[in-house]
């Protein structure tokens, strides 16, 4: 980045900074602040170990110093501001998750646009929300969602009962959201039917055993809907399903479907292999890819939301979840100062840009496009600034 594109986005960074309003985290004054400004040369610099008392009134700062990232701390400090982290007096910290596109199961960066991968990372956030309500408890009030203006998606729970969590017990919750090691024997108890007969059931109460449990039903209703010939297809596709188990399994789902909408197991033989198939498909496509180094991190940074991600220009945007289906962060995520206007931009990494409505291509060479378009491809290094 040379001198001209780094004057010019740190003076579009503070024109957005000068007519935005954004939002402090809950204590503020007990985290500790980050950024990184706009700094000659290729590499960067974190300012940190600052607490609200060092920066000022947020608003303020951010549209002084123009920042190229912003960050703030999931923890909460005595200190924040003390230089020595052991320090700083660790007193709680919100459950922070991460999803990241270019870190996704089946998602090659390479292979996918930028907004395909971004629309695969969305999709893995619906997931990871469903978990966090459904399997935690947590409500909606105290999940805040974030896009974080480059690659992915950040879940910041705010819940009295995980704040004083160390970093072992976030481990395990890191472990159950991606069913790291799950146990399938464990989803499965004995219990007495009508006949005080101890049965093998499904743990249909919550967790794991109910959405194994929703599963199977689902597929035995499937598999009721087929003729017989395309349901024994389908039960040989799994592991360890021959023709002899296929028919076994599928007289025993035909014949008992009450048996099955009760978590009963004991469906013959390979009963157990119809199981832990149908286990290892919903924690497949059930689970959520989340990075765990940011969950178990007691006292990471975090970007912090409304500001601009110095990577992109797009906005770390907070989203209510009746926004989340709608939205398309390349397009929403846009910052209304970017919009309105063209700019003139040496573009030496010429190819499709992702942002705004068009998204089309760029040639090399100096080049006319909207502001929005390039001020991203500045700040992914595609282009320097030109004169005007």
């Amino acid at each position: 980045m040379n001198r001209r594109t780094r004057e010019y986005l740190k003076g579009r960074f503070g024109d957005y900074y000068r007519s935005a309003s954004v939002s402090p985290p809950p204590q503020a004054n007990e985290r500790e602040w980050g950024h990184i400004p706009f700094t000659a040369g290729d590499g960067t610099t974190m300012v940190r170990h600052q607490s609200l008392l060092d920066i000022g009134e947020v608003s303020e700062f951010l549209a002084r110093e123009s920042p190229r990232h912003a960050y703030f701390s999931a923890a909460r400090y005595d200190d924040p501001a003390n230089g020595s982290m052991s320090d700083k007096g660790w007193r709680s910290a919100d459950l922070v998750f991460d999803l990241d596109a270019d870190h996704l199961p089946g998602v090659d960066p390479e292979a996918v646009s930028y907004a395909e991968m971004l629309a695969a990372c969305k999709e893995e956030l619906l997931a990871l929300l469903d978990l966090l309500e459904a399997d935690f408890g947590f409500a909606k009030s105290d999940m805040q969602v974030v896009f974080s203006g480059g690659r992915g998606y950040h879940v910041h729970v705010r819940d009295d009962r995980v704040a004083d969590l160390d970093s072992t017990a976030r481990r395990e919750i890191v472990d159950y959201v991606r069913a790291v090691d799950l146990n399938y024997d464990g989803l499965i108890e004995k219990r007495p039917n009508e006949r005080g007969t101890l049965q093998k059931t499904l743990r249909t109460e919550g967790g794991w055993g109910r959405r194994v449990h929703e599963e199977l039903v689902a597929y035995a209703d499937r598999l009721r809907e087929m003729d017989e010939a395309d349901a024994l297809a389908e039960l040989q596709e799994l592991d360890g399903v021959g023709e002899k188990t296929a028919r076994t399994i599928h007289g025993v789902l035909d014949r008992n479907p009450e048996g099955v909408k009760s978590g009963n197991v004991e469906l013959g033989p390979g009963a157990s292999t119809l199981v832990r198939a149908i286990a290892e498909r919903v924690t497949a496509e059930q689970t959520a890819p989340i990075d765990e180094p940011v969950t178990t991190d007691l006292r990471r940074l975090i970007r912090l939301p409304g500001t601009i991600h110095g990577g992109s220009g797009l906005l770390v945007e907070p989203l209510a979840f009746d926004e989340l289906d709608d939205f398309d962060p390349l397009r929403d995520a846009i910052p209304e100062r970017f919009r309105g206007r063209d700019v003139l931009v040496d573009v030496h990494d010429p190819g499709p840009v992702d942002v705004g409505d068009d998204r089309d291509k760029v040639e090399e060479g100096i080049v006319s496009v909207p502001e929005y378009v390039g001020v991203f491809l500045l700040a992914r290094g595609r282009a320097e600034k030109a004169r005007e």
